[in-house]
């Protein structure tokens, strides 16, 4: 069987046409999925062969209803469902400007009944096809027709136009509630009916027998009955977007408690990391006061209490840097830069530092390499922490290479060491604060902890990623991954978020 329509309408629109049209209320899409519950509860307890005209969103939880009236009636029934056509240049999903898209995460209810879904290919189903752009796309519906019951549930989202600031363009706000109308007037049913029978194809089949009889009047038990059911899917769909909304903030208060905990611990770890160069401070200054201390040992105390005032200072500033850098983030533009502006002047800077310990520094940055997506001001400071912890754990005589190539929509930038090297149970925590790799050398490379994580914090918010590979006495690579600007920055921002 054959049904299409050749000119497009509103199902909305004709009710809204007759005369004295019933008054629509704004509700929630749960309560419209109350509502065809409560009539397909109704078809079925009664066992009413009825010719369904609807269209509802295309998940399974709407779709499942149709599913349980056509397990239960079987063959004596017919389904009209209407199916909007996608044109080529549509690029929403089909189904997404329904009720469905509505319902919130809270209202995502689970179905009753059976657990197959109607099959499109069955002879009682009988699509619709609409034009690609139909009204309808707004709408949604449920209309019985049988002898002993006829009724209509319409949903209708209006398009609530406002101005972009700044844009002048329209958009509609998909937030506010749907315009319901349910009615059982005949009249209305009839308006409907002729408006579709003006819109089909001259090939389509008839959609209504010619013998059919309305029902003038419904039966009031019928209509007490189908209130009452009303009532209790309605109280069902209550209970159930209660409990979904609860589990939802014991997540919420799930996840405060962990940051609670996460920040104990973070203050913790702080003022851990403090205590212990002031130990050292004060261990060297009880042995100052030693009244049989030789010179060489003065100086060995005085030059501990010079280290570790260097070391709480640097903690203290690492701190600060951090706590900057997280807040100013989330704020904070991305900008179009290219590494063969920023690598060689940082290479440069610390030649000497390389030159004093024997190590051969040295760097490849193609100037044809595409600009990267990175946080303003960012780049420098990752080349920066990254360049100086590789010359900072490569023993003397050692090599350190800088080299940046370009890998598909992405530019790689690589930093090789002959360094110390790291234990691959060390590395997942090489990232965490305060982390410091343990070496068994003499040479204490103190650093607060915090230039790694500095890095990674950079390069989540612009949309990058870091790597590592090393083997103690062998040396470490760590290779950063950036977005070339051919990629959109709002890409970015959405993929991050």
């Amino acid at each position: 069987m054959n049904i299409s329509l050749a000119k497009d309408l509103s199902v909305y629109q004709l009710v809204m046409e007759v005369q004295a049209p019933p008054k629509p209320l704004s509700l929630s899409p749960a309560t419209l999925l109350s509502l065809v519950r409560a009539q397909i509860d109704l078809l079925i307890e009664q066992q009413i062969a009825a010719t369904l005209w609807v269209k509802l969103p295309p998940e399974k939880i709407w779709q499942l209803e149709l599913a349980r009236y056509q397990s239960s009636v079987g063959a004596s029934s017919l389904v009209y469902t209407c199916q909007i056509e996608q044109s080529k240049e549509e690029t929403e999903p089909r189904g997404s400007s329904d009720a469905e898209k509505e319902l919130s995460a809270s209202e995502r209810l689970p179905v009753s009944g059976s657990s197959q879904a109607a099959s499109p290919s069955s002879p009682y189903h009988i699509p619709v096809h609409l034009p690609p752009h139909s009204q309808l796309r707004r709408e949604n519906f449920l209309m019985v027709l049988s002898p002993q019951f006829c009724s209509l549930i319409l949903a209708h989202r209006p398009l609530k136009k406002r101005k972009n600031q700044g844009s002048g363009k329209v958009s509609s706000n998909k937030n506010q509630p749907l315009l319901i109308i349910t009615t059982v007037e005949g009249r209305i049913i009839q308006q409907i009916l002729n408006g579709i029978q003006q819109a089909l194809t001259p090939e389509s089949s008839p959609i209504i027998p010619a013998d059919f009889i309305y029902p003038t009047v419904p039966e009031p038990i019928l209509m007490n009955q189908l209130l009452a059911k009303q009532l209790l899917r309605q109280d069902e769909i209550n209970r159930q977007i209660i409990a979904a909304r609860a589990n939802k903030l014991q997540q919420q208060n799930q996840e405060l408690q962990n940051k609670e905990q996460q920040k104990d611990e973070y203050l913790k770890n702080v003022c851990q990391e403090l205590r212990i160069p002031l130990t050292h401070m004060k261990t060297a200054l009880s042995l100052l006061n030693s009244p049989n201390l030789k010179p060489p040992q003065r100086q060995r105390y005085l030059q501990m209490l010079n280290n570790q005032c260097d070391r709480q200072n640097s903690l203290i500033t690492g701190l600060l840097d951090l706590v900057q850098l997280e807040r100013d983030l989330e704020g904070t533009s991305l900008e179009a830069v290219r590494l063969s502006e920023i690598v060689p002047g940082v290479v440069s800077t610390y030649q000497p530092v390389a030159q004093e310990k024997g190590i051969m520094l040295a760097y490849t940055v193609p100037t044809e390499l595409p600009a990267v997506w990175c946080v303003t001001g960012g780049l420098r400071q990752i080349v920066i922490n990254l360049l100086h912890n590789s010359i900072k754990f490569t023993p003397n005589g050692g090599q350190v290479w800088v080299r940046a190539r370009a890998q598909g929509d992405y530019v790689q930038l690589e930093f090789r060491d002959t360094g110390i090297g790291i234990a691959e149970n060390e590395i997942p925590k090489i990232f965490d604060r305060f982390y410091r790799v343990r070496t068994t050398a003499a040479e204490d490379h103190g650093g607060a902890g915090l230039g790694l994580t500095i890095v990674q914090q950079l390069l989540l918010r612009c949309g990058g990623s870091i790597s590592v590979k090393s083997k103690p006495y062998e040396g470490s690579t760590f290779t950063v991954q950036l977005t070339t600007v051919s990629e959109p920055q709002g890409a970015i921002a959405a993929e991050n978020e």
